[in-house]
């Protein structure tokens, strides 16, 4: 099967996530990139919203993930995005790129970020 790509990038949200109380209780914003892979030949030969994956609503899903609960580790919130962007079953994999630019490093730096990639489970019949 061939896969195709949607990507939506540089979606910034503010958040509370961080190990420390300091970013819980500042918050920061956090900027996340997402990849899908799906064919995409059902939309383009439909030219309809519907057989494909509407990337506004995603991108209003991950910003409810990355303002919602907090938690220490960016790696957990990528991995609930890419747990969202999976929700829909004609996505085959995910790969969500999380960078928290203003990370507490007291040195001087251009970008921390997490970066996972999740694929599908087949479920054999």
């Amino acid at each position: 099967m061939h896969l195709d790509e949607i990507r939506l990038t540089g979606l910034t949200v503010f958040g509370r996530h961080g190990v420390y109380d300091h970013e819980r209780g500042n918050g920061q914003e956090f900027t996340i990139d997402v990849t899908l892979r799906m064919p995409l030949h059902p939309a383009a030969s439909s030219d309809d919203v519907a057989d494909t994956v509407h990337y506004g609503e995603l991108a209003e899903r991950i910003a409810e993930i990355v303002s919602g609960d907090p938690v220490n580790l960016i790696e957990t919130l990528a991995e609930r995005v890419a747990d969202a962007a999976l929700a829909d079953s004609r996505v085959r994999e995910a790969s969500v790129t999380v960078h928290k630019p203003h990370a507490p490093i007291p040195l001087t730096f251009a970008d921390v970020s997490v970066t996972v990639h999740r694929t599908r489970q087949e479920v054999p019949l």
